[in-house]
């Protein structure tokens, strides 16, 4: 039953971390609609005297609930407009709403009029508004640079109205931007986590229960006692190293918030007790953004600060812990947490830097039994590749959205769900990855700007995520494994 509820939590933290942002469905809903396959297989197992379920009806149960799954999501996503896929024409709205619609105005007449004054013809031309419960559209023709025009529109608008909307500039279609009036509640939420009203002694705890439940894992994935030299040789160096990793992530998400004046929590470390077949001590450490990103050149820089500080720890951990690591011969059906014998050839990039240590010791028979270092970085690039993923609210899904736009960038992430389940059927270690991916909502929230696109060199760097997405995701190919002699 362990391993139930440290599903159970993890699903949890990725709904509330994750999910609940983009919808106004109850967070438990959900959590026990993604928990619904899992408890009925666990009660049909004792049900039948532990009988499994014919694949056929596993395979309804998981589809249904997937189905169900998306649908509560997009029945209570938040302030959308129009849909994401398909264009609905713009109607005027009269001057005089139905008494049964007059809740849905979040402004009286005479705000109306200001509004209007906050948009000049010669930057963006008005031409209707629409009313939602949670604020207003504003159609029309945009007619300077996208930059300019939000910069000149916010500024009217905050004179007009103080903090009381956040101002989103958008578009779903390609030359059709609209801006976008969202009620907004972050102020309260602000005043709450000014610097000194940040929860660090929450933080400290937290990272201090994380320090004890690493150190217990780095015992128990090389499989020592606990003792004083155990602690020294084993404990505190994995401890340590993965502190490192999910700390230099961590911060580096925070700082590049905070530096384009984004609301966030300080990071919070989440200890969990190590388990034989989840040996980590931790999932991580999790920074909650409160209020919107300002554009998509800040939401690509989130994206890719965190991923990029984190994977320049994790590779010197997994090359130096190699070094200090040896070889085995390999142990019945590979996976990404036997570090006992850990299989080279899970990953391109751990198969070369295998290969550069061992050299021709390492052959095809060969596995290796990692140093407690090794498999910080090791887990390390684990995490990394899965944040990489472009789909969503992970890293990867921000920056493809920075660079190819909202709708754009939700198709990528729909499509990326299916490759990856697809490769899981040839490579079993990648099921777990890809039903998590599949909880995951593949549209992100827009930012404040985001029609203003992003430079060259930040295209460039995210095509270079890409590529090392890539090597970090996918096996050793055949011909590689013969030229590398593995």
């Amino acid at each position: 039953m362990i391993w139930l509820l440290l599903l159970g939590l993890i699903t949890y933290l990725f709904i509330t971390q994750w999910v609940a942002s983009l919808t106004r469905t109850p967070v438990w809903l959900l959590w026990l609609v993604a928990m619904l396959p899992v408890l009925i297989l666990l009660i049909w197992t004792v049900v039948s005297q532990g009988q499994t379920m014919p694949l056929r009806y596993t395979a309804i149960l998981f589809a249904g609930c997937l189905v169900l799954y998306l649908y509560l999501i997009q029945r209570g996503r938040i302030s959308r407009s129009e849909p994401i896929d398909e264009p609905v024409p713009p109607e005027p709205i009269p001057d005089l709403q139905p008494p049964s619609l007059a809740s849905l105005r979040p402004l009286n007449p005479a705000e109306e009029s200001n509004l209007q004054t906050c948009f000049p013809w010669s930057v963006f031309y008005l031409r209707h508004l629409e009313y939602h419960p949670q604020g207003v559209v504003c159609r029309g023709q945009l007619r300077t640079a996208p930059e300019k025009a939000y910069d000149i529109i916010r500024t009217n608008i905050e004179a007009q109205f103080g903090d009381r909307f956040d101002v989103i500039f958008q578009e779903y279609f390609p030359g059709e931007p609209f801006f976008e009036l969202v009620l907004n509640s972050v102020p309260a939420f602000e005043a709450k986590h000014q610097p000194g009203a940040l929860r660090p002694g929450f933080a400290f705890v937290l990272g201090f229960l994380t320090l004890f439940t690493t150190t217990w894992a780095g015992l128990q994935v090389v499989g020592r006692v606990p003792t004083i030299p155990a602690l020294l040789e084993d404990g505190f160096p994995y401890s340590i190293a993965i502190l490192m990793f999910f700390g230099a992530r961590s911060f580096g998400y925070f700082i590049t918030a905070r530096k384009f004046q984004v609301a966030t929590t300080l990071p919070y470390f989440i200890p969990i007790i190590p388990l034989p077949f989840f040996p980590v001590g931790t999932i991580g450490g999790f920074t909650r953004l409160a209020s919107r990103i300002p554009n998509r050149k800040a939401l690509f820089d989130i994206g890719l600060v965190g991923a990029f500080l984190g994977l320049s720890v994790s590779i010197p951990l997994l090359a130096w812990g190699l070094v200090q690591s040896e070889l085995v011969g390999v142990q019945g059906q590979a996976g990404i947490f036997q570090f006992r014998a850990l299989d080279p050839r899970l990953s391109i990039v751990l198969a070369l830097f295998s290969k550069l240590v061992f050299g021709e010791e390492l052959t095809a028979e060969a596995a290796i039994r990692l140093h407690p270092t090794a498999i910080a970085g090791w887990i390390g690039l684990l995490f990394t590749a899965f944040n990489l993923m472009p789909i969503g609210q992970l890293d990867g899904g921000r920056m493809v959205h920075a660079i190819f736009g909202r709708r754009i960038g939700a198709r990528i992430g729909r499509i990326s769900r299916f490759l990856l389940l697809g490769l899981a059927i040839v490579y079993p270690h990648l099921l777990l990855w890809a039903v998590l991916l599949l909880l995951l909502p593949a549209l992100n929230e827009p930012t404040l700007n985001d029609v203003v696109e992003v430079d060259g060199w930040r295209e460039a760097i995210g095509f270079m995520a890409l590529v090392i997405l890539i090597l970090l995701v996918l096996p050793v190919p055949k011909f590689l494994t013969a030229v590398l002699g593995m």
